[in-house]
């Protein structure tokens, strides 16, 4: 399979990037080390090329209704400028076909993005409930997205010539070489920062500018490897990992990206049925008592013969210096519970903990 590669990948080639395929993307993984690169979000400012995300526009008299009548969250909750994490279920079974963010542009504009992998399907499903006069238009391939995160995000991207300084979940328009970029007070690292979609035309001058404006605020290139371990310190998940078509938004606990009282989203009568009579599995983070990393698929149990479920995300948590994990387990295992977890064949001890297991800047004003 041939895969895709972003507006900047010759920056990257230049930076010394480490490759991983992504989505059908080839995107970087790492340049000075997954460490290095997670700690400069967290104490500084980190800059990610997540253009392998997804772009699809909605556009038209009425799409912001039929956005609203399909997807999960309710867009009568924001207005015009902001963002709002939503989902598309399946309509048969409630599962988490992606989880998208939507900027509400206008009433008759709405912009979507899914991830890489599942722009696709979310893509064709759209277009086939499309009413007439609304238009529903792939761009995947047309934008870069330039993820900004970390304290130091505004410094630098008020050097650059960007606006900052917005609200969190709000997003503006810049102009760039006559280009419209969307400056958005959005990430998924858990610091305060912001997103750049640029036109394909002007990716490179957006990202060049803004690496000229860090480079005397310690302004670090960062892979997709600290875009996954700084996500997974927020109990944030990963589509096709933590949630997917099988898992749904009432077992990964996403309830409040649901607009229950909304009389029409895709799925609503499985999932607003399963609310009522609970949920068989949830999504709860975990915390290692000792040493012990956790990986995905690892067995989660409460004695040997109790299986509970299993991690869907682990990793080495750079800030805490501790193993931490996503796992799906039974609702019948209490919040607060010691749980063990099969590491090698060894029974190490881990603590149900609420995520998010770092304090952030996320929603600093």
């Amino acid at each position: 399979m041939d895969l895709r590669r972003s507006p900047l990948h010759d920056r990257h080639e230049a930076l010394g990037a480490k490759f991983a395929e992504f989505g059908g993307w080839t995107m970087p993984l790492e340049y000075a080390g997954v460490v290095a690169e997670h700690t400069a979000v967290r104490t500084g400012v980190g800059i990610f090329d997540v253009s392998h995300l997804g772009k699809i526009v909605v556009r038209g008299p009425g799409a912001r209704d039929f956005v609203n009548a399909t997807l999960s969250n309710d867009l009568d909750r924001i207005g015009p400028g902001r963002a709002q994490y939503t989902l598309c279920l399946d309509e048969e079974t409630g599962g988490i076909v992606d989880d998208i963010f939507s900027y509400y542009r206008s009433d008759d504009d709405v912009l979507l993005m899914p991830n890489a992998a599942n722009n696709a399907e979310v893509y064709a499903r759209l277009v086939a409930a499309a009413p007439d006069g609304v238009d529903v238009v792939d761009e995947h391939a047309e934008h870069a997205v330039i993820a900004v995160q970390g304290p130091g995000s505004d410094a630098v991207l008020s050097g650059a010539g960007l606006p900052v300084g917005h609200d969190y979940l709000t997003f503006v328009d810049a102009d760039v070489d006559g280009s419209r970029v969307i400056v958005c007070r959005t990430g998924y690292t858990g610091e305060r920062g912001y997103e750049l979609i640029a036109p394909r035309a002007v990716a490179g001058a957006v990202w060049d500018a803004v690496m000229e404006a860090g480079a005397e605020l310690g302004l670090t290139p960062c892979g997709l490897g600290a875009r996954d371990t700084l996500r997974t310190e927020m109990g944030y998940p990963l589509h096709g990992q933590d949630i997917g078509v099988a898992v749904t938004p009432n077992e990964a606990r996403l309830g409040w990206a649901v607009g229950w009282k909304k009389p029409a989203f895709w799925g609503r009568d499985v999932v607003v049925a399963e609310k009522e009579r609970g949920a068989r599995r949830k999504l709860v983070g975990l915390l290692a008592t000792g040493r012990a990393i956790p990986r995905p698929h690892m067995a989660v149990s409460l004695t040997p013969d109790v299986l509970l479920g299993e991690i869907t995300s682990g990793t080495f948590s750079p800030t805490l210096k501790k193993g931490i994990a996503l796992a799906l387990v039974a609702t019948t295992v209490p919040d607060e519970a010691e749980v063990a977890v099969d590491v090698r064949g060894r029974r190490e001890v881990f603590a149900i903990t609420k995520p998010p297991f770092v304090d952030t800047s996320v929603r600093d004003s």
